[in-house]
Protein backbone atom coordinates (compact mmCIF):
# COMPACT_ATOMS: atom_id res chain seq x y z
CA UNK A 1 0.00 0.00 0.00
CA UNK A 2 1.23 3.57 -1.37
CA UNK A 3 0.69 6.48 1.12
CA UNK A 4 1.12 9.74 -0.56
CA UNK A 5 0.81 13.50 0.17
CA UNK A 6 0.33 13.17 4.18
CA UNK A 7 -0.88 16.38 5.11
CA UNK A 8 0.86 17.56 7.73
CA UNK A 9 -1.98 18.62 10.26
CA UNK A 10 -3.32 16.99 13.74
CA UNK A 11 -6.70 15.69 11.97
CA UNK A 12 -5.13 13.76 8.95
CA UNK A 13 -2.43 11.80 11.86
CA UNK A 14 -3.45 7.55 11.21
CA UNK A 15 -5.81 5.84 11.59
CA UNK A 16 -7.88 9.11 11.39
CA UNK A 17 -11.40 8.94 13.21
CA UNK A 18 -14.25 9.34 11.10
CA UNK A 19 -17.61 8.27 11.52
CA UNK A 20 -18.74 8.83 7.87
CA UNK A 21 -17.29 7.47 4.34
CA UNK A 22 -18.33 8.62 1.25
CA UNK A 23 -17.22 6.50 -1.81
CA UNK A 24 -17.29 7.21 -5.67
CA UNK A 25 -18.73 5.09 -8.34
CA UNK A 26 -17.35 4.87 -11.78
CA UNK A 27 -13.42 4.20 -11.41
CA UNK A 28 -13.72 3.42 -7.54
CA UNK A 29 -16.15 0.78 -6.76
CA UNK A 30 -16.99 -0.16 -10.19
CA UNK A 31 -14.91 -1.00 -13.37
CA UNK A 32 -17.70 0.60 -15.46
CA UNK A 33 -14.94 1.78 -18.53
CA UNK A 34 -15.37 -1.03 -20.62
CA UNK A 35 -19.27 -0.29 -21.11
CA UNK A 36 -18.85 3.11 -21.18
CA UNK A 37 -16.83 3.20 -24.17
CA UNK A 38 -19.31 0.18 -25.99
CA UNK A 39 -21.75 2.68 -25.60
CA UNK A 40 -19.80 5.26 -27.05
CA UNK A 41 -18.58 3.19 -29.95
CA UNK A 42 -22.43 1.90 -30.74
CA UNK A 43 -23.28 5.96 -30.47
CA UNK A 44 -20.47 6.48 -33.18
CA UNK A 45 -21.32 3.44 -35.47
CA UNK A 46 -25.69 4.98 -35.39
CA UNK A 47 -23.79 8.58 -36.25
CA UNK A 48 -21.62 6.88 -39.44
CA UNK A 49 -18.94 8.03 -37.30
CA UNK A 50 -15.59 5.93 -36.88
CA UNK A 51 -14.70 4.33 -33.54
CA UNK A 52 -11.97 4.83 -31.14
CA UNK A 53 -9.92 2.92 -29.18
CA UNK A 54 -11.45 1.87 -25.59
CA UNK A 55 -8.70 3.01 -23.79
CA UNK A 56 -8.84 6.38 -25.30
CA UNK A 57 -12.54 6.63 -24.43
CA UNK A 58 -11.49 5.84 -20.98
CA UNK A 59 -9.59 8.80 -21.03
CA UNK A 60 -12.40 10.87 -21.48
CA UNK A 61 -14.05 9.43 -18.40
CA UNK A 62 -14.60 11.68 -15.07
CA UNK A 63 -16.90 14.11 -16.25
CA UNK A 64 -20.40 12.99 -16.63
CA UNK A 65 -22.12 12.10 -19.71
CA UNK A 66 -22.23 14.61 -21.55
CA UNK A 67 -18.82 15.62 -21.66
CA UNK A 68 -17.71 12.11 -22.51
CA UNK A 69 -20.46 12.45 -25.63
CA UNK A 70 -18.58 15.54 -26.93
CA UNK A 71 -14.92 14.50 -26.09
CA UNK A 72 -16.00 11.17 -27.96
CA UNK A 73 -17.24 13.30 -30.77
CA UNK A 74 -14.30 15.30 -31.12
CA UNK A 75 -11.81 12.59 -30.21
CA UNK A 76 -10.26 15.60 -28.01
CA UNK A 77 -10.45 16.16 -23.98
CA UNK A 78 -11.53 19.34 -24.64
CA UNK A 79 -13.31 19.36 -27.95
CA UNK A 80 -16.92 21.50 -28.22
CA UNK A 81 -18.57 19.54 -31.11
CA UNK A 82 -21.74 21.34 -33.46
CA UNK A 83 -24.78 21.73 -31.21
CA UNK A 84 -26.74 20.32 -33.33
CA UNK A 85 -24.86 16.86 -34.21
CA UNK A 86 -24.45 16.68 -29.68
CA UNK A 87 -28.38 17.38 -29.56
CA UNK A 88 -28.68 14.27 -31.54
CA UNK A 89 -26.07 12.17 -29.95
CA UNK A 90 -26.70 12.52 -26.43
CA UNK A 91 -30.27 10.32 -26.31
CA UNK A 92 -28.62 7.88 -28.60
CA UNK A 93 -25.51 7.58 -26.04
CA UNK A 94 -28.06 7.62 -22.92
CA UNK A 95 -30.26 4.49 -24.99
CA UNK A 96 -27.12 2.47 -25.88
CA UNK A 97 -25.54 2.92 -22.13
CA UNK A 98 -28.71 2.33 -20.43
CA UNK A 99 -29.06 -1.42 -22.88
CA UNK A 100 -25.29 -2.22 -21.98
CA UNK A 101 -25.06 -1.32 -18.33
CA UNK A 102 -23.84 -4.16 -17.02
CA UNK A 103 -22.32 -6.13 -19.72
CA UNK A 104 -18.73 -5.93 -18.51
CA UNK A 105 -18.94 -3.72 -15.23
CA UNK A 106 -17.84 -5.47 -12.13
CA UNK A 107 -16.89 -4.53 -8.75
CA UNK A 108 -12.73 -3.90 -8.45
CA UNK A 109 -10.58 -5.93 -6.08
CA UNK A 110 -10.91 -5.60 -2.52
CA UNK A 111 -14.22 -3.15 -2.74
CA UNK A 112 -16.99 -5.83 -1.53
CA UNK A 113 -14.45 -6.93 1.24
CA UNK A 114 -14.15 -3.19 2.11
CA UNK A 115 -17.40 -2.69 2.05
CA UNK A 116 -18.16 -5.00 4.59
CA UNK A 117 -15.58 -4.40 7.26
CA UNK A 118 -16.68 -0.54 6.90
CA UNK A 119 -20.45 -1.67 7.43
CA UNK A 120 -18.97 -3.77 10.48
CA UNK A 121 -17.06 -1.31 12.17
CA UNK A 122 -19.99 1.27 12.13
CA UNK A 123 -19.32 3.62 9.45
CA UNK A 124 -21.85 5.55 7.91
CA UNK A 125 -22.07 4.60 4.27
CA UNK A 126 -22.86 7.14 1.24
CA UNK A 127 -21.92 6.87 -2.33
CA UNK A 128 -21.92 9.75 -4.24
CA UNK A 129 -21.37 9.88 -7.90
CA UNK A 130 -21.61 12.02 -11.29
CA UNK A 131 -23.52 9.23 -12.65
CA UNK A 132 -27.25 10.19 -13.06
CA UNK A 133 -29.94 8.06 -11.26
CA UNK A 134 -30.74 6.39 -14.16
CA UNK A 135 -28.21 4.84 -14.65
CA UNK A 136 -26.76 4.79 -10.72
CA UNK A 137 -29.27 2.82 -8.96
CA UNK A 138 -30.04 0.02 -11.49
CA UNK A 139 -26.06 -0.39 -11.44
CA UNK A 140 -25.96 -1.09 -7.51
CA UNK A 141 -28.23 -2.92 -7.63
CA UNK A 142 -26.83 -5.22 -10.73
CA UNK A 143 -23.34 -5.50 -9.14
CA UNK A 144 -25.21 -6.05 -5.06
CA UNK A 145 -23.72 -3.17 -3.87
CA UNK A 146 -26.75 -0.95 -3.16
CA UNK A 147 -27.44 -2.46 0.09
CA UNK A 148 -24.50 -1.66 1.88
CA UNK A 149 -25.28 2.36 1.12
CA UNK A 150 -27.67 4.44 3.40
CA UNK A 151 -27.54 7.32 1.38
CA UNK A 152 -26.94 7.65 -2.59
CA UNK A 153 -26.57 11.09 -4.61
CA UNK A 154 -26.48 10.86 -8.35
CA UNK A 155 -25.06 13.83 -10.28
CA UNK A 156 -28.87 14.63 -10.55
CA UNK A 157 -30.05 14.41 -7.11
CA UNK A 158 -28.99 18.16 -6.08
CA UNK A 159 -28.71 21.55 -7.70
CA UNK A 160 -24.58 21.16 -7.88
CA UNK A 161 -22.37 17.73 -8.53
CA UNK A 162 -18.82 16.83 -7.43
CA UNK A 163 -16.16 18.89 -8.02
CA UNK A 164 -18.84 21.50 -5.90
CA UNK A 165 -18.75 20.11 -2.37
CA UNK A 166 -22.52 20.35 -2.06
CA UNK A 167 -22.30 16.67 -2.15
CA UNK A 168 -20.30 15.98 0.41
CA UNK A 169 -22.06 18.82 2.80
CA UNK A 170 -25.54 17.72 1.78
CA UNK A 171 -24.31 14.33 3.10
CA UNK A 172 -22.64 15.18 5.94
CA UNK A 173 -25.59 17.49 7.30
CA UNK A 174 -27.89 14.21 6.37
CA UNK A 175 -26.24 12.23 8.96
CA UNK A 176 -25.00 15.13 11.26
CA UNK A 177 -21.21 14.65 11.23
CA UNK A 178 -19.11 17.13 10.61
CA UNK A 179 -17.02 17.43 7.36
CA UNK A 180 -13.87 16.54 9.26
CA UNK A 181 -15.16 13.26 10.68
CA UNK A 182 -16.16 12.34 6.99
CA UNK A 183 -13.70 10.37 4.29
CA UNK A 184 -14.32 10.76 0.25
CA UNK A 185 -12.57 7.83 -1.18
CA UNK A 186 -12.47 8.38 -4.96
CA UNK A 187 -10.22 8.19 -8.37
CA UNK A 188 -10.27 11.97 -9.58
CA UNK A 189 -9.54 15.35 -9.71
CA UNK A 190 -13.34 16.23 -8.85
CA UNK A 191 -13.13 14.36 -5.72
CA UNK A 192 -9.92 15.92 -4.58
CA UNK A 193 -11.59 19.42 -5.20
CA UNK A 194 -14.96 18.36 -3.49
CA UNK A 195 -13.08 16.87 -0.76
CA UNK A 196 -10.95 20.20 0.36
CA UNK A 197 -13.53 22.47 -0.85
CA UNK A 198 -16.06 20.92 1.99
CA UNK A 199 -13.40 20.19 4.60
CA UNK A 200 -13.34 16.23 4.63
CA UNK A 201 -10.35 13.69 3.96
CA UNK A 202 -9.72 12.30 0.67
CA UNK A 203 -8.22 8.94 0.03
CA UNK A 204 -7.67 8.16 -3.70
CA UNK A 205 -7.33 4.99 -5.72
CA UNK A 206 -4.49 4.60 -7.87
CA UNK A 207 -6.93 2.08 -10.65
CA UNK A 208 -9.67 4.38 -11.82
CA UNK A 209 -9.78 7.10 -14.53
CA UNK A 210 -9.17 10.28 -13.46
CA UNK A 211 -8.96 11.42 -17.43
CA UNK A 212 -5.57 9.40 -18.04
CA UNK A 213 -3.50 11.25 -15.02
CA UNK A 214 -1.80 9.62 -11.99
CA UNK A 215 -3.78 10.36 -8.78
CA UNK A 216 -0.57 10.70 -7.09
CA UNK A 217 -0.73 14.37 -8.37
CA UNK A 218 -3.59 15.28 -6.53
CA UNK A 219 -3.88 16.52 -3.18
CA UNK A 220 -4.57 13.79 -1.25
CA UNK A 221 -4.05 12.71 2.22
CA UNK A 222 -3.45 9.12 1.41
CA UNK A 223 -3.50 7.10 -1.84
CA UNK A 224 -4.97 3.52 -1.11
CA UNK A 225 -4.26 0.54 -3.77
CA UNK A 226 -8.05 -0.84 -2.75
CA UNK A 227 -10.96 -0.01 -0.39
CA UNK A 228 -9.63 -2.79 2.20
CA UNK A 229 -6.88 -1.30 2.38
CA UNK A 230 -8.53 1.70 3.43
CA UNK A 231 -9.95 0.12 6.51
CA UNK A 232 -6.28 0.33 7.81
CA UNK A 233 -5.89 4.10 7.73
CA UNK A 234 -9.12 4.77 9.62
CA UNK A 235 -10.76 4.01 12.76
CA UNK A 236 -14.61 5.09 13.97
CA UNK A 237 -14.92 7.98 16.09
CA UNK A 238 -17.19 7.02 19.12
CA UNK A 239 -19.09 9.84 20.99
CA UNK A 240 -17.68 10.79 24.11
Amino acid sequence: MTQSNTQPSDSSLFPLPLKAIIIDLDGTLLDTAQDLALAANEMLRELSMAELPSSTIQTFIGKGVPKLVKRTLTNSPDGEPDPELFEQALPIYERCYAENLHVHTRPYPGVVEGLEQLKQSGFRLVCITNKTEIFTLPLLRKTSLLDYFELVLSGDSLPKRKPDPLPLLHACKHFDVLPKAALLIGDSSNDAIAARAAGCHIFCVPYGYNEGHDVRELDCDAVVDTLMDATRLITYQHDT
